[in-house]
């Protein structure tokens, strides 16, 4: 006899899960979502919260010219050769779909918004409009349930606690003529809600990630649907004879809680990141879990249910890269997005010479770290170099600018590293001096040129979405000539893994032998990704989570079986 029975089981609360849940539930279905940690809205709560969604209804209304086909091309460029045609279709057709509804059905609003493809230069790539970015939401809304949701990471976060949106991000990085306007209201939305204050760091006007999670979260329970937190998944349930899931044990209240369903379970439960085991076997150069940006509960728990269970598995080596800051004061890695493209920094490997576009997409940079990584010319760590004159002008994480160092969160000053001449400099972080000063005074020269002869960078619509407009001739470049100088280590790290489990157009869960799992679907990081090893825009991570997890909902709902008592 089962302890609970639902009609369908969600293992996990990020967008994917609760795109699964919103869908079900408001399709009349009794759901339950069971989340591991104590917090609710997994890694994608702590994002940027984006949605890359090509032929949206709100890219049409704002002007936008793109086209179905033109987004599987671009994608079927990208992509794994063994992705099926089928999945990359369903994603491209069903993701517009899936916004439309959650638009109409549930709390969820978002703006398309003009940021490039990652990689423009690819035919059926766009130059904006296929990034969707969630309308923020009053916290109050969630009422209890706020305190719960796992917070924003600091990386998009200004000065580590205040939420921003979109329109804030180029006043604030660029300080264009009025900036200061848009800082003050940032400043006030966190500390003139003085109630708050008084009681948490939290803000309550949510952004981001937090913003679209917080609006599944209303529109499930506008539908009754349920959240448990600190139940972990033990095990699938799988009938005799046939192999159907028709259930799950979880650990709920330290006992083993068995929940039968009646329609399906939903496995949205996130990537292996923080497994140590797990990133030495299969991500080879990237083995440190500390190198990762996504959060500590991410150990793979969900993936080692499904192979138990007879699920095919794909792209185990495969994660969402990018270059990462590590301070020793946070759990999370930070990725360092806009810092790489601004003018007056470059990248730099252990032989003291550069070898990337340092402004490239993150994965490309990150990719670039694993290839280039050479005996006397090591690129894990590589080195971020600047000059004063980028100090004082831009963020490098947490590390605020036109303030001392001394000043700095702790982890930040116990990472840079500051010198008064380049070959200062070269000595303390073990670089060779005359190469360091060669690949410099190269660069600086480029700089003044306006062209990057080596790597072109500030050559692509996508370096220069970041690039600064007031530099000239070209906005990703300035040269490093200000002393004192500095230097941060990077290493190539993610944001989360994207290999696991494999799934068909509906989002079932496949067998060793290409056949669905009856009762068993799967959405997110803990799937082989319809983008393979590639990332195509800001948003291919959270899109295809939210698209499967609709897709295997609606799938689901037709399905039903008579659950009989089976001893776990």
């Amino acid at each position: 006899m089962a302890d609970y029975e639902t009609d369908i089981l969600v293992v996990g609360s990020g967008a994917g899960g609760m795109t699964a849940a919103v869908t079900a539930a408001a399709g009349g279905a009794r759901v339950v979502v069971i989340e591991k940690s104590d917090l609710w809205g997994g890694a994608s709560a702590t994002s940027g919260g984006f949605i890359w969604i090509p032929v949206s209804h709100l890219a049409e209304a704002a002007g936008a010219e793109d086209s179905q086909a033109d987004a599987f091309s671009y994608i079927r460029q990208l992509t794994d050769k063994v992705i099926p045609d089928a999945t990359i279709w369903a994603f491209v057709r069903s993701s517009r779909e899936m916004l439309e509804w959650l638009e109409t059905n549930s709390y969820v609003r978002c703006r398309s918004i003009p940021y490039a493809d990652y990689r423009p230069e690819v035919a059926g790539a766009r130059l904006g409009y296929r990034t969707h970015d969630p309308v923020p939401l009053d916290g109050r809304l969630l009422g209890a349930a706020l305190e719960q949701m796992r917070p924003s990471a600091p990386a998009v976060l200004l000065f580590n606690r205040l939420a921003f949106t979109m329109d804030d991000v180029h006043p604030l990085l660029h300080r264009p003529p009025g900036w200061w306007r848009v800082l003050l209201r940032v400043l006030a939305r966190y500390y003139l809600d003085i109630g708050q204050r008084l009681k948490s760091r939290r803000n309550r006007f949510l952004a981001a990630g937090n913003a679209l999670l917080g609006r599944l979260r209303l529109s499930l329970d506008d539908h009754k649907g349920a959240v448990w937190l600190n139940t972990p998944l033990v095990e699938l349930v799988q009938r005799p004879g046939d192999g159907r899931i028709i259930g799950a044990i979880v650990m709920r209240d330290g006992q083993r809680v068995r929940i039968d369903v009646r329609n399906a379970v939903i496995l949205a439960s996130g990537g292996f990141e923080h497994n140590a085991e797990m990133r030495r076997t299969h991500l080879g150069q990237s083995w440190n879990p500390d190198w990762s940006g996504s959060i500590e509960s991410n150990t793979g728990d969900g993936l080692a249910a499904a192979e138990k269970v007879g699920a095919q598995t794909a792209n185990l080596d495969s994660a969402w890269w990018g270059p990462m800051l590590k301070l020793p004061d946070e759990d999370q890695a930070r990725l360092l997005t806009f810092e790489r493209a601004l003018p007056g920094c470059i990248i730099v490997n252990q032989g003291g010479r550069r070898f990337m576009n340092e402004a490239s997409a993150y994965d490309v940079a990150a990719v670039r770290m694993f290839e280039s990584d050479r005996p006397g010319e090591g690129t894990i760590p590589s080195y971020f170099l600047f000059d004063r004159r980028y100090r004082d002008r831009y963020p490098i994480g947490p590390i605020i600018p036109r303030t001392p160092d001394w000043i700095q969160q702790k982890g930040a000053r116990q990472i840079l590293i500051r010198a008064d001449s380049w070959s200062e400099l070269a000595t303390r972080i073990g670089l060779p001096a005359d190469v360091l000063n060669d690949t410099i005074s190269r660069f600086n020269a480029d700089a003044v040129d306006g062209k990057d002869s080596l790597f072109g960078r500030g050559d692509s619509p996508y370096d220069r979405y970041y690039g600064d407009p007031k530099v000239t001739p070209n906005p990703n470049l300035a040269p490093l000539d200000q002393p004192p100088f500095y230097a941060v280590p990077v290493y190539p790290g993610d944001i989360g893994t994207n290999g696991g489990v494999v799934t068909d157009e509906n989002a079932q869960v496949l067998d060793q032998r290409h056949v669905p799992i009856p009762g068993f679907y799967a959405t997110g990081n803990v799937t082989a990704s319809v983008m393979g090893h590639s990332y195509p825009g800001a948003g291919a991570t959270l899109a295809p989570a939210m698209t499967f997890g609709y897709l295997a909902a609606k799938h689901a709902m037709k399905q039903t079986t008579d659950v009989p008592a089976v001893a776990s």
